[in-house]
């Protein structure tokens, strides 16, 4: 079903060629994925999206440059994937397209953030290495995804450090005519330390809503992880985690309408049910739900996993009256129950934020939609159930370049012979360590042979070498291979009593 739009916004922002924003993230990770679920740079529809970030680069904290995370599927030296070079390419798919380079995400933690901030110099040091990277590969932009800003090892004086680190950011990137957007908290216990907003806006050019992970397999209940309304049940703190507070929140202390971007999860949270008994909002469940065979990550599932269950399984799916968004569960996929959204609820976001004078929206992320057109008859049925409300039910694709006959020289380039395995290194890419979960090995290999990155994971994290990431300890901790023995002794002893 596709909405019709029935407010217009008026006025430009940027070079789009219309007022609403589609901001893309795209899991650059997500090229490990296996099978149907590996989803590369050129699986990408940038047509579907007016701002296409690139997650994530990070910070290295001995010398406060930014940091190429994956050097082997980002860049090209020794023999790399091209990754952001290809990436940028895809503005010959779309004119109009504005490629950005994230910083940061939840894996990267504060600490670094926040001692980078702090000090004159490492922020000036952070600022030039960023431009030098952001010319070198001919991105538009920077989003700084520092999550957040006097939490997680950060500090109080985090909130003004932020707003400097912004201005210099700013200063610089806008001197290169380039833009500098960011994505932010929709919690109210994380927006108030964290933001100073009339001053965050006079410096952002976007400002990215995370309205979702609202809730998930941490509480021991049911709920919807990107409710647009609280529920009637809702009490307490639970009334505030819903997106129309996130955004009136962020519009009552200052955001502007115009800069202000409401993320949209294409993704569910899950929970596995304690007692089939109890199936609805608030039902009791202490685990959570098992991981999908693409992202392999418990309590997470794509919408592409989502549909494909619920074709192939004997699947529940309700639509609560009080609210706008889906549930589903199956007792037979281990008492599974995940909140999610639809080509249905997401339009109705979208309206919402035309509704609201907002910006646009934003997704997390790409390679999550249902990109294979297995369930509704067309590729990223979320993203297009978007893009037809903001553009008033008349979605057009943008002008394209003409097709570059140039070889590519990336193209026919063969991939380097692996090396034998070295105590680090057996494939390109995450390496697990099977003695300390606490950090991982991102290895390339060049001339010499292998060369190995040591990369740490932020407190209360660990490598999940399922799923080639650092992931919660608890979600790591439960996996039945019992990958990480020597870093979750007490979690193992607790559940064999």
């Amino acid at each position: 079903m596709r909405l019709l739009l029935l407010l217009s916004l008026f006025g430009v922002f940027l070079s789009s060629t219309k007022a609403e924003v589609v901001v893309c993230y795209f899991s650059s990770w997500a090229v490990y994925r296996p099978g149907e679920g590996k989803f590369d740079v050129e699986d990408v529809d940038p047509a579907l999206c007016t701002h296409l970030i690139y997650a994530f680069a990070g910070l290295n904290p001995t010398t406060n440059e930014i940091k190429v995370l994956d050097p082997w599927n980002d860049l090209c030296d020794g023999g790399g994937k091209c990754a952001y070079d290809r990436f940028v390419k895809l503005k010959k798919r779309n004119v109009n397209l504005k490629t950005i380079l994230g910083v940061g995400g939840w894996n990267e933690g504060s600490t670094t953030y926040s001692a980078m901030a702090a000090d004159p110099a490492k922020r000036k040091t952070f600022v030039n290495s960023s431009i030098a990277l952001l010319k070198t590969h001919g991105f538009d932009g920077l989003d700084m995804d520092w999550e957040y800003p006097t939490q997680r090892g950060g500090n109080p004086e985090d909130y003004t450090n932020f707003i400097t680190l912004l201005s210099d950011l700013k200063e610089a990137l806008h001197a290169e005519g380039m833009i500098l957007t960011a994505a932010v908290s929709a919690g109210k216990q994380t927006i108030d330390p964290a933001y100073d907003v009339p001053a965050m806006s006079q410096h952002l050019d976007l400002i990215n809503l995370m309205a979702y992970d609202l809730h998930g397999s941490w509480e021991k209940f049911t709920h919807h992880q990107s409710c647009l309304y609280p529920h009637p049940d809702d009490t307490g703190d639970n009334l505030y985690l819903n997106g129309d507070f996130a955004v009136n929140y962020w519009l009552e202390k200052g955001a502007p309408a115009n800069k202000l971007v409401l993320g949209i999860p294409l993704y569910g949270r899950t929970w596995r049910l304690d007692s089939t008994s109890e199936t609805g909002f608030y039902a009791p469940a202490s685990q959570a739900g098992i991981a999908g065979p693409f992202t392999r990550q418990n309590g997470f599932l794509g919408y592409n996993e989502i549909c494909d269950f619920q074709m192939t399984e004997d699947w529940t799916i309700v639509h609560d009256p009080a609210m706008h968004e889906p549930y589903s569960y199956s007792f037979s996929h281990n008492q599974i129950w995940v909140s999610y959204e639809d080509p249905d609820s997401v339009a109705i976001k979208a309206q919402y934020a035309l509704d609201k004078g907002l910006a646009g929206c934003m997704v997390w992320s790409v390679e999550t939609d249902d990109f294979h057109a297995k369930c509704h008859g067309e590729a990223f049925p979320l993203l297009m159930s978007i893009n037809d409300v903001l553009s008033g039910g008349h979605f057009t694709r943008p002008p394209t370049l003409e097709p570059d006959t140039t070889p590519d020289p990336f193209a026919t380039t063969p991939p380097p012979t692996p090396p034998p395995p070295s105590p680090h290194c057996s494939v390109v890419g995450p390496n697990p360590d099977p003695n300390d979960c606490t950090h991982y090995y991102m290895c390339t290999i060049d001339t010499a042979g292998w060369v190995e990155l040591e990369n740490q994971c932020p407190a209360g994290t660990l490598f999940n070498p399922n799923a080639l990431y650092c992931d919660w300890t608890d979600t790591v901790c439960s996996l039945a291979d019992n990958p990480c023995p020597n870093d979750c002794p007490a979690y193992l002893t607790n559940n064999l009593i």
